[in-house]
């Protein structure tokens, strides 16, 4: 347990800041947790090339639960809109990140051996991209208001163009796309912090 302590500390760090971070906008569809979330994914490779697939397992559950208690938190406290954290968010934040985070897991063990890039990459992309699709779908998407019938989120329904710029789309679908753009670019962005880790922990194991 104490081998896996700096990677549960880190992703419990992200998970916490992250919750926060989202509470406070950056621009009309971002908020600045958006830039905080996608080092989670960057803890689990990194514990996963370190220490193996069950080691990044244990420190994804103990990211989800302290996601859980996140949320519990954010229901008890109510701003002019009501609670900052509704069921629906809560229930999409908890799955989206136990869903993306394992998904992460299990494509980067199946690249482990190819080029050293490639398993934070490929992973990094495929399970950001989930993650972005399961959240803001069970958050936000009508379809699914039967998950919260009291839960008031006709205003992410409302059509507007895409960014700004694009064919009109629910408000939520921009939300959606600014953070899986945000998630792409950091993607990229951790690929160096890597790099760099792996490279430091061979050179002092050697």
């Amino acid at each position: 347990m104490t081998r896996l302590l700096p990677g549960i500390l880190a992703m419990a760090a992200i998970v916490v800041a992250s919750n926060i971070l989202v509470q406070f906008p950056m621009g009309a569809w971002l908020t600045w947790g958006a830039w905080s979330y996608p080092f989670a994914f960057l803890v689990g490779d990194l514990v996963n090339r370190l220490q193996g697939p069950s080691a990044a397992r244990k420190v994804v559950m103990a990211g989800f639960i302290t996601g859980i208690g996140c949320s519990f938190i954010g229901t008890q406290i109510h701003g002019d809109f009501g609670p900052l954290v509704t069921l629906r968010i809560a229930l999409g934040s908890g799955l989206a990140y136990l869903v993306g985070q394992m998904t992460d897991v299990s494509i980067f063990t199946l690249f482990a051996r190819d080029r050293w890039w490639k398993a934070p990459l490929v992973s990094t992309l495929v399970s950001s991209t989930l993650d972005t699709v399961l959240f803001f779908s069970i958050a936000f998407s009508a379809g699914l208001s039967f998950l919260d019938p009291a839960g008031d989120v006709s205003w992410a329904g409302e059509a507007t163009p895409l960014l700004g710029l694009g064919p009109e789309a629910p408000f939520w679908v921009s939300l959606a796309v600014a953070d899986w753009g945000v998630k792409l670019v950091m993607a990229l962005v951790a690929l160096i912090p890597f790099r760099l880790f792996v490279g430091r922990y061979i050179a002092r194991t050697a």
